[in-house]
């Protein structure tokens, strides 16, 4: 049995931070059942390009929703929002991530539906927050980015600001709505009530910047880029060249640095004054990237990896393709198959598996669903049956 099985929720969500969130929940085994508006053609996550399997079924689609339920439902239609309610009642949380001022216009708050579960938990996701000055304002990851510092921290001293190439603050912020609303419901549990849990893409990104606001709090201290990506104090922890590329290398602890110049062939390196510490490395650090590169420009980064790796903090610098054909990535069995349920058409879709490794459960591999391919099953709990679903379809409920 999944740690989460037993639990449910309903989201409300759409493109990527919400989804991320709840399919990291529908992964360790929470029933995610999906509201999709029919009269928008279903979330816009569905019509995301430029790579689809079919109309409605992007593969970006498919990334942020593995594992779940699809229901369709007008939550704008009093009709919709009385369906809603009925779900809410057996639930344990809704997980929305929409327009800061939405969630109490659309009654996914507590204050809304602790009349119909006091015990419902309802996480929100938003870009700038439910309350203040920017509750109404659209946002997206690489806005904060921009905003929080990031870009100043990323990319070489002398070019323009650089975003990170994932959009990471989504990620993260779905993370953690969904450690938000697991929190909220083991605290519901405890205590037989719920509770509003607020994150938000901007608070989120900020707090990421971590001991660098420390360092800027405290002494004044305002980091910038480093040249090739490199850490701002520990040397070497950056990009070095070798005969065909690059390779990272991370001496993070004081006793890589000797094992690194055995492993070049510099074993007097160890005991140079010049780098025998982090404060000396410091100060010298073009001197150490000048004669690392020049090392390392003898063999190849396949080379060099096989020669560092286990005994030194070493990567490979790959690009997408690279990183997927990895060997480690099939031994970990970090790629697979999501099959489609029977009925649905396509092909089964080909996507990472989830990070969390469950002992003695194996987790699910479904693709994402169709649109409103659980709406039946779903309504039917709460009961619904075939003349109700075909009225509620007539009065574009569902």
């Amino acid at each position: 049995m999944l740690p989460l099985h037993g639990m449910t929720v309903i989201a409300v969500e759409q493109y990527g931070a919400g989804p991320f969130g709840s399919m990291l929940l529908a992964d360790m085994g929470a029933d995610v059942i999906k509201i999709e508006n029919p009269a928008e053609g279903g979330e816009v996550g569905r019509h995301v390009g430029p790579f689809y399997f079919d109309k409605g079924d992007s593969h970006f689609y498919q990334a942020f929703n593995r594992n779940k339920r699809s229901i369709t439902l007008n939550l704008k239609h009093p009709e919709g929002q009385r369906i809603f309610r009925a779900l809410v009642a057996k639930a344990d949380a809704t997980l929305d991530n929409l327009r800061g001022d939405l969630p109490e216009k659309l009654g996914v708050t507590f204050d809304a539906l602790k009349d119909a579960n006091p015990k419902i938990v309802c996480a929100h996701l938003s870009a700038y927050g439910r309350t203040g000055s920017r509750k109404t304002w659209p946002g997206y990851d690489y806005l904060m980015q921009a905003e929080t510092g990031y870009l100043s921290l990323t990319g070489e001293p002398d070019g323009p600001p650089a975003r990170m190439g994932l959009s990471i603050v989504d990620m993260m912020t779905g993370l953690l709505a969904a450690y938000a609303l697991t929190c909220g419901v083991f605290g519901a549990r405890e205590t037989g009530k719920g509770r509003d849990m607020d994150v938000s893409l901007f608070d989120t990104a900020l707090h990421n910047l971590s001991y660098l606001a420390t360092w800027y709090l405290n002494g004044g201290h305002v980091q910038g880029r480093e040249a090739r990506s490199a850490h701002p104090s520990l040397v070497p922890s950056a990009l070095y060249r070798t005969k065909d590329g690059w390779i990272f290398l991370m001496c993070n602890k004081e006793k890589f640095w000797p094992i690194l110049a055995e492993k070049l062939g510099h074993p007097e390196w160890a005991d140079d004054p010049r780098f025998r510490t982090f404060k000396d490395r410091l100060e010298n650090r073009d001197l150490v990237t000048e004669i690392l590169d020049a090392a390392l420009m003898q063999k190849t980064t396949d080379e060099w990896t096989a020669i560092l790796g286990g005994a030194v903090p070493a990567a490979p610098v790959h690009n997408v393709a690279q990183a997927l054909e990895n060997p480690f990535v099939a031994e970990r069995g970090g790629v697979a198959d999501f099959a489609r349920r029977a009925g649905e058409a396509g092909p089964p879709v080909r996507m990472l598996t989830g990070p969390v490794r469950v002992g003695g459960a194996e987790v699910p591999a479904r693709a994402a669903p169709a649109l409103g391919g659980d709406t039946a099953d779903v309504l039917s709990t709460i009961g619904l049956g075939p003349d109700d679903i075909a009225r509620l379809r007539a009065d574009r409920v569902i």
